[in-house]
């Protein structure tokens, strides 16, 4: 009868404790609080699962210099913002996420993983990070091109090499002395009242 009593409470008592916690403001949500208990053990388990699970196996294209230079300018484009480029300092957006973004070319970033594995990330994007999904921005090809510049960091030709440290090309901007143009059907701004 204990052993009754004592799961009923339990069922009843830690689920009403969750959710007072979650609901009460006490759960970490700020990119500075700490880990939830068992936060990144159990996110990790289930990310790693899913992704042996659905991983391509067979890579479509070349792992050659011309899909290497592709990816580097495909990686400063999209990726570089969060996960870094070589010799270059972190961004303000890589250094306020949590969890942190993985710098991924220095060190052995993910040159152990499958390519599979990275264009699983790349095509999916991961909850919770800040990893987007690239599925709707990129094509099956560029996405594999990422993929294999990651795989392939630690040995990547001198052209991909300096296409990831040369700067990107600027975007065509206003000259800084002329007036923004607002179409005339735009009525101009109202002072606030006094």
């Amino acid at each position: 009868m204990k052993f009754v009593v004592g799961l009923l409470f339990g069922l009843l008592v830690v689920p009403f404790g969750a959710y007072l916690y979650f609901t009460g403001g006490s759960a970490p949500v700020a990119t500075t609080d700490s880990d939830m208990p068992f936060e990144t053990f159990f996110a990790k388990k289930a990310l790693h699962a899913r992704i042996a699970k659905d991983m391509p196996k067979n890579i479509p294209i070349q792992p050659n210099e011309a899909n290497y230079v592709a990816g580097a300018e495909l990686y400063k484009q999209h990726c570089a913002v969060c996960h870094g480029l070589p010799l270059t300092p972190k961004t303000a957006i890589a250094v306020g996420m949590y969890p942190k973004p993985p710098l991924l070319l220095e060190g052995k970033g993910v040159t152990d993983d499958e390519a599979g594995e990275s264009y699983w990330k790349i095509f999916n994007g991961i909850r919770l990070t800040g990893m987007p999904g690239f599925s709707k921005s990129l094509s099956e090809t560029q996405m594999w091109q990422l993929a294999l510049l990651l795989a392939n960091a630690d040995k990547l030709p001198p052209s991909a090499k300096v296409a990831l440290v040369a700067p990107a090309p600027a975007a065509s901007t206003p000259s800084a002395t002329s007036a923004p143009v607002f179409p005339s059907s735009v009525p101009s701004p109202v002072p606030p009242p006094k």
